[in-house]
Formats: C-alpha cells, structure tokens, sequence
C-alpha cells in the first residue's frame, strides 16, 4: 500500500495498525477533525502511518455488522496538511477505504459490504473517487466495485 509525496511523485509505502493509547496523545481534533477519544470502546480505530514511522497521517474508525456482512465506517480523515489543494500526501483516505473494504472481504468473503455516511459536501466526492453508491442517507460498496477499490489501493 502506497501513498504518492505530492512536491516529488515519490511513491511512500504505508502501514495501518490498530490505534494504541500512546497515540492519543498526538490525536488532536485540531489537526484530526473529530475527538477520536469518543471512538474508543464503540468503534475498532486504525491509523495509518509511512512504514517504520511514527507520524499519523490518517484515521478510520470501523464497526462490525455481521447479521448484515458489512464493516461501517463511522469516521475517517486524513491529517488537516493532508486536505485539499495543498496537502502533502495523496491517497491517505483511499488506502484506509480500502484497508476497510479487505478487512470487510477477509471476514463475509463475497457478499461484504462497507458503507459510510458522508458529510453533505463530501458525498459527491466518496461517489466520484472511490466509486461509492448511494445506498440511502449512506454510502457503500460491495460486489465488484468494492474488489476493484481493495485492487487498486493494496496491490
């Protein structure tokens, strides 16, 4: 899994590994945009680094539904340097996505599903990029378009 250095094209390889209880003390909402400390014991978190560092760049938090084969993300984000036009990385929120849609695969096989419910501004965009569909106030993935994101971020 790779994320690209937008200033050199250089292509960096990520790890995304549960969330510890050292971490939080460099989960801020300010530059994480939510308060990640009322996701624990709700939600199972991730984060996701450049390998062999210790900088977070990203968050998900996931929830299990098995009666219904699908993981939910609740929250997701990129490191506020790593939103809009001037971040620094690019593809930090896709490789989490697709760490979500593997693990969804991993556990219901064929008939996983993820779904997420965007904020208003962002549902054109989780539609556009990640090829999500509505499904409703949310959005998800299964079937083919969910093998084909999992394909293309963790070759």
């Amino acid at each position: 899994m790779v994320i690209v250095e937008l200033a050199t094209g250089q292509e960096l390889t990520v790890a995304i590994s549960p969330v510890e209880n050292k971490d939080f003390r460099q989960i801020t909402k300010k530059r994480y945009s939510f308060d990640w400390k009322m996701e624990r014991g709700v939600a199972d978190m991730f984060k996701l680094t450049i390998a062999n560092r210790s900088d977070i760049l990203g968050l998900v938090s996931v929830m299990d539904f098995p009666v219904e084969l699908r993981l939910q993300i609740r929250l997701i984000c990129a490191s506020k340097e790593n939103i809009g036009q001037g971040k620094q990385y690019a593809g930090i929120v896709g490789c989490l996505i697709a760490f979500v849609g593997n693990l969804a695969l991993k556990r219901f096989s064929g008939l996983a599903c993820i779904s997420l419910l965007p904020k208003t501004e962002l549902r054109v965009h989780y539609k556009r990029e990640y090829g999500m569909v509505d499904g409703g106030p949310q959005l998800y993935l299964d079937g083919a378009r969910l093998q084909a994101l999992v394909n293309k971020y963790l070759p």
